[in-house]
């Protein structure tokens, strides 16, 4: 990245807003209890949100001398709600859903607050089917058992904005809301007719699922990702499913969505620039269990919108960049 170029630019002045605002309220915390019990909040154990977080956890434990554990969750809205209730310090979620919780709306019946520690990667929404099906688009699982996700998760959040822009009305779905290896066996026994999922690509449980039955995945056109976007928070970008991706021969278009990693607003300061300096430190030893972390990058990671970084986190950004 050339230091000219506009992306470098917007990089310069965020980094010097970060700067005077926590030169404005100050940084230097009390520090923070390393007797505590502190939670990351991940989400389904087959997922790569409790894989990182399970890590992570390892990492903070290490470097910073703390008791740090992953705890298993129904994914974005769970953990959102876990981080602004204190039952978590730290927690993995969707933008979109993230969108939602700092304005109180979808899931969420009041503004939670929460700040950003860092975006992380993105994600890939991901509609699966037996190769077999005649299902071929999205609007064709009208009238058919499908799993959005489980309950509270960020899966069923983005799978009913899909179904709504692709002319699929809530009710023309049978949504057993199962989690991802649920999910998985249900569709093996033909319980299902498909199931969506939103996360790194390949996801480790359905590249197994790929092994042992044929499968594809349903597109997701660059006129259904505008209409999402119309209609709610603008997150999202179009992206494409390599050839190969589960055993597919041709490439397949799908929707993409930025992860965050969040705390809750009150969270310790000098906790919170600690743990995003770890973060960054631990990433190659994490992606050696969790390639998704090796897409973490500094100067991605401060592009949060809509929710405001962290002054824990916004102190590290500026240190690094000193």
């Amino acid at each position: 990245m050339r230091n000219g170029s506009p992306r470098a630019r917007i990089l310069g002045l965020l980094l010097a807003a970060f700067a005077v605002l926590l030169g404005a309220t100050g940084c230097a915390g009390p520090g923070y209890d390393r007797t505590q019990q502190y939670f990351i909040a991940g989400g389904g154990i087959a997922g790569i949100y409790f894989n990182y977080g399970d890590q992570y956890a390892q990492a903070l434990h290490r470097e910073l001398g703390i008791s740090v554990s992953v705890s298993e969750t129904n994914g974005s809205v769970d953990n959102l709600q876990r981080v602004a209730s204190g039952r978590a310090l730290l927690g993995f979620a969707q933008a979109d859903t993230a969108a939602d919780a700092i304005t109180g709306t979808g899931s969420f019946d009041t503004p939670l607050p929460l700040r950003a520690v860092a975006r992380v990667y993105d994600e890939s929404v991901q509609v699966v089917v037996p190769a077999d099906s005649d299902v071929r688009e999205i609007s064709d699982l009208a009238g058919r058992t499908v799993s959005l996700g489980s309950a509270t998760s960020g899966v069923q959040v983005i799978a009913s904005r899909v179904l709504a822009a692709s002319g699929v009305a809530p009710d023309r779905i049978e949504n057993p809301a199962l989690g991802l290896d649920e999910s998985i066996a249900a569709l093996r026994r033909g319980e299902i007719a498909a199931f969506f999922w939103v996360g790194g690509f390949p996801t480790p449980s359905i590249e197994r699922l790929a092994r042992t039955q044929r499968i594809r995945l349903l597109p997701i056109d660059a006129a259904t990702v505008s209409r999402v976007n119309a209609r709610h928070s603008g997150v999202y970008r179009l992206t494409e499913f390599p050839v190969g991706t589960y055993g597919s021969e041709t490439p397949t278009t799908t929707m993409t969505v930025p992860n965050y990693l969040v705390a809750a607003e009150d969270a310790p300061e000098a906790l919170i620039t600690d743990a995003t300096r770890t973060l960054f430190a631990s990433r190659a030893t994490i992606a050696r269990k969790v390639p998704a972390a090796e897409l973490l990058d500094r100067r991605d990671a401060i592009f949060t919108a809509p929710l405001e970084l962290h002054p824990g986190a916004a102190k590290y950004y500026v240190d690094a960049r000193s």
